[in-house]
Order: structure tokens, then C-alpha cells, then sequence
């Protein structure tokens, strides 16, 4: 009778590794999502795989067919508390209800100023595990620390941001958890990833690879991306188990809201200008049988606008049409009409690029944020506009998500981009809810430009559909 075998399992640089199963042993005891290293002679699987290989190899030594010691776990237990007596909305009872329903793996979809935080400290509540939450910037990552700070009576260590402390509770920037997670990928039981939509890019994505943690949380307002590639989630963190829309919590958890959409004019000189570049990109487009509207077309454009002097002069083109749209003099003296009429208001004008941005602050001798911006001198602006000091605050795409404005009862969007989840992030923006609050969005479009077709893209979400 042969010898029971003895499998240690242990983590090795974000993948799992066996030791005692080799090559010739019975295939019923070599765990799903495992390959044999022919350099180690061992099988070898990604950190991700910890949960179906443990259970597997549970489930073979229960059967005595093998003897099972684990060293790939290094999170802990925890007792931590939640301080405060806050009672959860039902929103946010049964989204933790379905998560954990799906095995404590999926996709929370909750819009901005729903509470998505609170999903996540719920979620380390019940399961006292070694948590690490990933947040896309070192702005996010500190207001995560504070939150959780205050939330449990522990202190929380932080990754990114020039700071490397690792403990049961740990916060961390997407960039960190990518360069530092094959080295400590096992010391948490609990990965929360907040902005979701960020990780299946190529390289985050491998961060949620080299972890261990059986047990995954995402938290986003708008889960899908414009690759396509938020498919990949299902596998390195779950499902999406729960989703709320915006028009489900206005009024009751977020403020009731607005969206207007105003006209701006280009002069005759303007349309010209915009008419004649727009037809020397497009006729480029034409001769070189570039389809713009597969997902190559604009990685096709870009490769074939670099060989020559009429690529070139075809792209100069393009961007002087696209320039020409989205900052004509009259969306400017549409800027101006609405900060007049909302001079009691706090309010957001995002733009499309930054040169704009300054321009506006310059023209209207308002505060500047863009990723220019340092951070300390970030939060002396955010600071004061939620004062009042500041009646408003102008900005490109830096502040569509992962900023905390609760005063903010207006946004105009000047320009920005097809993205529907960049239009509900600025929507997201001005709906923390308070007291007798109504917020407005204002979308200024150019008339017979590109951007009356950008804007029907981007509005295609039940939260703009009045």
C-alpha cells in the first residue's frame, strides 16, 4: 500500500505553488487551474486560484488520499468593530446580502453619494479577515484611510504615496498593489477594489492575479469600459451580484437632479474653419479606407497619419475641427450666463483638456485643477470650495471621480468625451445629497459639430433620460 502523500501548499511570487504532487501522481489529485513547472517539477497555479485549489485539495485529504499542509495563507483574523451606530440603508443591506450570497465574491454597482464606502466597511465587518482595499489615486487612497480610521478602532496601514507600511488593514494605490502584490499578495483574506472599472486594464489586472484572497469586492458607479474588457472580472472577482442606478436613489439617498442641455454657435468664421479641416481629416479617412467606427479605426488613424505629409497634415486637421467644437467663443458666453445665474451656488465646470481649463481660470479668475495641480494645493481648492470661499472650480478630467464635493449643487460640462461613464461621473459629482438640495447639469453643445453625435453617445443612460 503506497504512502499518503503530503502537499504543501505556499506562495510563490503571486502564484501558488505544490510541493509532494509530481508528475506521475494520480490525476485525481491534481487541483483545476494548475499546470506542471518543468522547471521545478512542481505544479504551479495564479494566487487568484487559492480558493478552487484549497477546496479541492480539503476535500482529497478528507478522502485520506493525501496529507495537506497550508503555507500559502499568511492573512490573519481580525476583531475589529465597526465605532459608530450608523444603521445600513436597504441598498446597502442587500448588496451586502448578494455579495455574500455569491460566496463573498461580485461587483457592487451603486452611483456616486450612495455609499459604496460603507458597502466596504460592512463587508471587513463580517468577514474580520486581513482586508486591502485598492483605490486608483493617492487622493482616493487617503480618503479611504480616514474613512476606515475612523471607522474602526485599529490603524490602517497604507501602500503608495511614498508610504509602505503593510498591516491587517491596508490601503493601497492601483500602481502599488500592481509593482508590490507578487510579494505580498498572501497577507489578505479581503480585497475590496474600489473603482472597479480600473482593474482589467492589462497591468492592474495582474495585481488581482497574484493575490490569494478568496474573498473579493468591487465597488463601482459604472462597471463597463469602452474595451470591453470588464468581462474579465467574473473570473478575478466575481459577478456583478447588485445594481443601482442613479434615477433609483434620487431623491431618497442622492439629491434630485436636472440635466439641460444648451446650444452654442460657431461664427462664420469658426464654421468655416471647422468645416474645412473636419473635410481634409475625413477625406484622409477615405483614401486610406480607415473605418473609424471598428475598434482599430482610431489606433489605424493614428499609425497611418505618422507616414506621410498628408497623415500628418490630416491629423493637425482633425484636431483643429475637434478644438474648433468644443471651445467657440459663445460656449464661453454661455459659461458666463450660468455662473451668473447661479452665483449662490457651488459649481463644477469641467472641460475636455487642459489648456482650456486655464483659459477659463484666467478669463473668469477661478481656482485650476487638472493633474497639474500638487496635492497639497488640490486640497487647499476643495478646502475652500466647500467653504464658499470658492463659488467654483474649473477642471478636465481630474475630478470625475474619487473627489468628496457634498456642497456642489451645479456642473457644466463645456466639453469631454464620448465616455457614458465620464458623463455619469460629472453627474455624480453634485448629487451628495442635503437639505432641500436640487442639482443641475448643464451639457453645452456646439450646433453642426461632432459634438452633438458625442453628446447622444454619451447621454445613452437611464440617468439622463428625463
Amino acid at each position: 500500500m503506497s504512502e499518503t502523500p503530503k502537499v504543501t501548499l505556499r506562495f510563490d511570487s503571486g502564484t501558488l505553488v505544490l510541493d509532494g504532487l509530481n508528475a506521475e501522481c494520480a490525476p485525481e489529485l491534481v487541483p483545476p487551474f494548475t499546470v506542471f513547472d518543468e522547471r521545478i517539477k512542481r505544479y504551479r497555479a495564479p494566487g487568484y486560484r487559492y480558493r478552487e485549489v484549497l477546496t479541492h485539495l480539503v476535500r482529497r485529504s478528507r478522502e485520506s488520499q493525501l496529507t495537506l499542509v497550508d503555507e500559502a495563507r499568511k492573512y490573519d483574523t481580525l476583531t475589529v468593530e465597526h465605532r459608530t451606530a450608523r444603521t445600513p440603508f436597504e441598498h446597502q443591506r442587500e448588496a451586502i446580502a448578494r455579495w455574500k450570497a455569491n460566496g463573498h465574491r461580485g461587483v457592487v454597482v451603486l452611483p456616486t453619494g450612495s455609499g459604496k464606502t460603507f458597502v466596504a466597511e460592512l463587508a471587513i465587518a463580517l468577514l474580520q479577515r486581513s482586508a486591502l482595499i485598492v483605490a486608483p489615486t493617492i487622493d482616493l487612497m487617503s480618503q479611504w484611510y480616514d474613512v476606515l480610521h475612523t471607522a474602526f478602532a485599529t490603524e490602517i496601514g497604507l501602500l503608495g504615496g511614498g508610504y509602505h507600511q503593510i498591516l491587517p488593514i491596508t490601503v493601497s494605490t492601483y500602481d502599488s498593489a500592481y509593482i508590490h502584490m507578487d510579494h505580498y499578495g498572501a497577507r489578505f483574506g479581503l480585497v475590496v477594489f474600489d473603482e472597479i472599472h480600473h482593474l482589467p486594464s492589462p497591468t492592474y489586472l495582474n495585481a488581482a492575479e497574484s493575490m490569494i484572497a478568496p474573498y473579493r469586492l468591487g465597488l463601482t458607479a459604472t462597471p463597463d469600459r469602452s474595451d470591453g474588457r470588464e468581462h474579465l472580472l467574473d473570473d478575478r472577482v466575481g459577478p456583478v451580484v447588485f445594481t443601482r442606478g442613479i434615477r433609483d436613489l434620487a431623491g431618497s439617498h442622492l439629491a434630485d437632479y436636472d440635466v439641460v442641455t444648451l446650444s452654442a454657435k460657431l461664427t462664420e468664421e469658426e464654421a468655416f474653419r471647422y468645416q474645412d479641416n473636419r473635410e481634409t481629416y475625413r477625406q484622409f479617412i477615405r483614401d486610406s479606407g480607415i473605418d473609424m467606427s471598428k475598434p482599430d479605426g482610431w489606433s489605424r488613424f493614428i499609425m497611418m497619419s505618422s507616414r506621410s505629409r498628408e497623415g500628418r497634415r490630416a491629423f493637425l486637421a482633425y484636431r483643429e475641427q475637434r478644438q474648433a467644437a468644443i471651445t467657440p467663443a459663445s460656449k464661453l458666453d454661455v459659461l458666463e450666463g450660468l455662473l451668473r445665474q447661479h452665483c449662490n451656488d457651488r459649481a463644477i465646470i469641467f472641460t475636455n483638456d487642459n489648456d482650456t481649463v486655464y483659459r477659463i481660470a484666467r478669463d473668469f479668475l477661478l481656482p485650476a485643477i487638472t493633474h497639474q495641480t500638487d496635492l497639497k494645493e488640490r486640497k487647499e481648492i476643495l478646502e475652500a470650495f466647500n467653504k464658499g470661499t470658492y463659488p467654483a472650480v474649473v477642471t478636465s478630467r481630474v475630478l470625475n471621480e474619487g473627489v468628496n464635493v457634498p456642497e456642489a449643487s451645479v456642473a457644466i460640462v463645456l466639453s469631454g468625451t464620448g465616455s457614458v461613464r465620464e458623463h455619469v461621473q460629472r453627474l455624480g459629482r453634485i448629487l451628495r445629497r442635503g437639505e432641500n438640495k436640487r442639482a443641475i447639469l448643464y451639457e453645452v453643445i456646439t450646433e453642426n459639430t461632432v459634438e452633438e453625435r458625442t453628446s447622444d453617445r454619451r447621454r445613452e443612460h437611464d440617468a439622463y433620460r428625463q
